[in-house]
C-alpha cells in the first residue's frame, strides 16, 4: 500500500488510494501517469471539474458524471460500447474500489487537489434528484409520479430509439433462436414465443400493460388473429404506435392508448402480457399490480409476466447510477419473490423461465447500433445523453454476463375454484 506524500500528483494520489494494482493507464490533466503503458484501456482525467466529481462522489455516481460530461474519457473503447474496457476492469483484482485515507493522507490529498475542488459542480441535466429527494417531495409510484419516471426514461426521441433499438422498437430482451440469429430475429422469435405462451388464438382478446411502441400488440394482433389493446405511460411511445398501427392497417383490432394501466376499465380478457412493466411498479405494489391483472383475466386466461430479477431475493436497489440516469425509482427482486407475489394475488404458476444470456446478447446488439449511428445519435439528444446510454448498456450488459442480474418470464393461469386451469398435461409450446 502506498502512502501519499505531503505534495503529490493526482496520478499518485489514485495510485496511492485504489486497492490493488492499476489495470489501464491512468492519465490526468496535471500530467501525471499511473498504470501500464501498454494497457489496452485507459482512463484520462481531462479536467479540474472532472476531478471535483470524483472527490465530491466517490464510487460508481462520481465517475458517472464525470464521464457523461465528458471529464473523464475511456480510451481503447468507443463511448457507445465501453463493454469491453468495463469487463476489463471488473475481472481485474484491483477494479475500481479505493481505500479510505487516514487523516494525515486526507491533508495531503487536500493539498493535492486544492480545497475549491471540494465543492460538488453542477450535476449533468440527465441526472434526476437522489431518492431521498424524491421521498420528501410524495410517495413513490403515485400514478402521477409514475407518468413523471416514465417521461423521464421514454420520452428522450422517438428517432433515437429507432436508431438503438432497430426496426423493431422493442425496448426488452428478445429471445434467440440460434447464436447467429440478428437481433431483429431475435425479437421477433421473443414475440412469438409469448404468443405461444398465452395460448393465443383468433378472436381471442389481448391486454399488454406497458406495452411500449406496441410491439407485442402488433405481432399478436397480425400472427395470432386477436384483439389487442396495449396501454403505456409515454406519450412518446403511444404516439409513435398509433402511428405504425394505422400505417401496418392493424387499426380494427390493435390499440395503443396512453394511458396508466390501473385506469383499464375493460375485462374478460383471454390474456395479459406485461414485458419489461414490473421493474418500474415497485415492491410494495406486486400485490395490487398482480391483482390487477388476475381480475382483468378470464376463468382459465393466461398471464405472462416477464422483467429482469436480481439473483437472489436479498437485494432491490438498481445502484445510485441507474437510479438517477436510467430507472429513478426501480426496484429489482428475485424471481423467487416474483413467483411468490404472483400466487399470493391467486394465480397458479405454470412455467418460469430464464433469459439471462439472451439480454446480454440483446445488450449487445443495442451498444453496436449506438456505435453505429453515433453521430446521428449525438445530433438527436446530444453527447451527454448518448454517453448515459452507451455506458448503461454496456454496464448492464456486464450484470447480465456475470449473473448479477437475470430475466425471467412466468407464466400463470386464473384457475377456476373447482381447479380448472386450461393449462394441457405438457406445455403447449416449444421451449
Amino acid at each position: 500500500m502506498s502512502i501519499l506524500a505531503p505534495t503529490t500528483t493526482i496520478a499518485d494520489a489514485f495510485s496511492a488510494l485504489l486497492i490493488g494494482d492499476i489495470p489501464f493507464r491512468f492519465t490526468a490533466y496535471d500530467g501525471s501517469s499511473a498504470g501500464p503503458e501498454d494497457a489496452e484501456f485507459g482512463l484520462n482525467l481531462r479536467t479540474e471539474r472532472g476531478l471535483s466529481y470524483l472527490m465530491t462522489a466517490p464510487g460508481d455516481l462520481g465517475l458517472a458524471r464525470a464521464y457523461v460530461m465528458g471529464d473523464l474519457e475511456i480510451s481503447g473503447a468507443h463511448p457507445g460500447d465501453p463493454f469491453p474496457a468495463l469487463m476489463m476492469i471488473k475481472g481485474s483484482k484491483a477494479g475500481l474500489k479505493f481505500r479510505t485515507p487516514s487523516a494525515a493522507e486526507a491533508v495531503a490529498l487536500v493539498r493535492t487537489v486544492g480545497l475549491a475542488n471540494l465543492i460538488p459542480p453542477p450535476v449533468p441535466e440527465q441526472e434526476h434528484l437522489p431518492r431521498w429527494r424524491r421521498l420528501m417531495e410524495g410517495f413513490l409510484h403515485t400514478p402521477e409520479r409514475d407518468a413523471e419516471v416514465i417521461h423521464h426514461h421514454y420520452d428522450v426521441s422517438n428517432r433515437f430509439y429507432e436508431m438503438v433499438l432497430g426496426p423493431s422498437m422493442t425496448y426488452t430482451c428478445a429471445c434467440y433462436p440460434s447464436v447467429d440469429a440478428t437481433l431483429e430475429e431475435a425479437q421477433f422469435h421473443k414475440y412469438d414465443l409469448v404468443c405461444r405462451k398465452l395460448d393465443l388464438k383468433p378472436g381471442q382478446r389481448l391486454l399488454d400493460i406497458g406495452c411500449g411502441w406496441g410491439g407485442m400488440v402488433r405481432h399478436a394482433v397480425e400472427h395470432y388473429g386477436v384483439t389487442a389493446l396495449g396501454v403505456t405511460l409515454s406519450a412518446e411511445q403511444a404516439f409513435w404506435a398509433q402511428q405504425r398501427i394505422k400505417e401496418e392497417r392493424l387499426d380494427d383490432r390493435a390499440e395503443v392508448r396512453h394511458l396508466d394501466y390501473r385506469n383499464v376499465t375493460e375485462g374478460d380478457f383471454d390474456a395479459i402480457s406485461s414485458i419489461g412493466l414490473t421493474e418500474h411498479i415497485g415492491l410494495a405494489n406486486y400485490p395490487a399490480y398482480f391483482a390487477f391483472m388476475r381480475d382483468k383475466l378470464k376463468p382459465e386466461g393466461r398471464m405472462l409476466n416477464h422483467c429482469i430479477t436480481r439473483s437472489d431475493n436479498r437485494r432491490t436497489s438498481t445502484g445510485a447510477f441507474i437510479d438517477r440516469y436510467v430507472f429513478p425509482d426501480g426496484e429489482l427482486t428475485g424471481s423467487g419473490t416474483i413467483i411468490t407475489e404472483i400466487q399470493d394475488a391467486g394465480l397458479e404458476v405454470h412455467h418460469e423461465e430464464n433469459l439471462r444470456m439472451h439480454y446480454a446478447m440483446t445488450l449487445a446488439g443495442w451498444n453496436k447500433n449506438l456505435v453505429d449511428n453515433w453521430d446521428e445519435c449525438v445530433a438527436e439528444v446530444g453527447e451527454g445523453t448518448a454517453r448515459v446510454w452507451g455506458l448503461y448498456m454496456a454496464g448492464s450488459r456486464m450484470g447480465f454476463e456475470t449473473n448479477e442480474i437475470q430475466l425471467h418470464q412466468v407464466l400463470a393461469t386464473r384457475t377456476t375454484a373447482d381447479g380448472e386451469s386450461g393449462f394441457p398435461l405438457r406445455p403447449d409450446w416449444t421451449p
